[in-house]
């Protein structure tokens, strides 16, 4: 394929047609004339040798290709306003840009509300927008990390795509204040009879990838999309659960829970940021990324207070 032949144009035309299944409405999208997106429709169908969409009665439905090139033109598209958006220089202060990043609440929470409030003061012009990543972040990294700024994740999950240490933390367990079956500490035997709460994303699920690894296959009663609700899926139950030092000291306050250490050498978690090589020279993604050092390094700094022979109490429990 030679793209010096290509239309880029046909690229935004594609999208529209695709997601408006309309051309009237497609054109008035992109401010094309109904004739002119009319011709942009007749040389998208020569150039794929096929029908993109069929009529159907009184409406346009999508052909198979066209169902495929949906997702694709889209991508395409905020792809090539990343490229054509690349500046040379950059001044935080002055600037007025948005920046896209995918994260689970854990990163948002603990690291992207420290980055939003570092970058307050000095680029108040600076906006983030912070996205829950979907599964298919694994499979379509490269697709995934073209259409964002970065992505908030630990390493163990992707590689091959640059990457920004920004910090670490260790894995914690937590039980019901009133949990009958633990005292002052958790056991291995502990972590395999009693039912579990846990994080459900598949392709970063530290329970099963940790225990497992102890032979231990966890009985799962809850699963969950955020870490900031498993303190409430393990309050009044027998439940145990693993959640992060630093997001610990955030989300337990608010349930009757107690903060243990955990009965095994858990991986710690080393936090990064990834991103695509397209930003590479971009100044204001060199910009974001030293920002980003920056605060992970103030996070290093204050590490969490809390031991593995004082383990986090809740609120609740220091008042008691």
């Amino acid at each position: 394929m030679n793209l010096s032949r290509l239309d880029l144009n046909l690229v935004v035309a594609l999208r529209a047609l695709l997601e408006e299944r309309n051309v009237t409405r497609a054109g008035e999208r992109i401010g094309l004339s109904q004739p002119a997106m009319s011709a942009a429709l007749a040389r998208l169908r020569r150039h794929f040798d096929d029908e993109l969409l069929a009529r159907t009665g009184n409406a346009y439905e999508l052909t198979p290709l066209g169902v495929a090139l949906r997702d694709r033109s889209a991508t395409a598209c905020d792809l090539l306003e990343r490229v054509f958006s690349s500046q040379a220089d950059f001044e935080p202060a002055a600037e007025n840009r948005e920046f896209t990043l995918l994260a689970s609440d854990y990163g948002v929470a603990v690291f992207g509300a420290a980055l939003a409030r570092a970058v307050h003061q000095e680029a108040p012009g600076i906006r983030f927008t912070f996205q829950h990543p979907a599964p298919s972040v694994v499979e379509n990294t490269a697709t995934t990390l073209s259409t964002v700024d970065g992505l908030l994740m630990p390493h163990g999950v992707i590689d091959g795509f640059p990457a920004v240490d920004l910090h670490q933390d260790r894995w914690l367990c937590l039980v019901a204040d009133d949990n009958p079956d633990v005292g002052h500490e958790l056991t291995l035997d502990h972590l395999a009879r009693l039912p579990w709460a846990v994080y459900q994303r598949p392709y970063d699920a530290p329970v099963a990838r940790q225990l497992s690894m102890l032979g231990i296959s966890p009985r799962v009663e809850v699963s969950v999309q955020t870490f900031q609700l498993l303190p409430h899926m393990v309050e009044g139950t027998r439940r145990v659960a693993m959640i992060q030092e630093r997001l610990a000291r955030k989300a337990v306050r608010a349930a009757a829970v107690r903060v243990l250490p955990c009965p095994f050498e858990a991986v710690p978690v080393q936090e990064a940021l990834w991103w695509h090589p397209v930003h590479a020279q971009d100044a204001a993604h060199i910009w974001l990324r030293r920002k980003a050092a920056e605060v992970g390094a103030t996070l290093t700094d204050h590490a969490p207070e809390t031991s593995a022979a004082a383990p986090a109490t809740t609120q609740t429990q220091t008042q008691t």
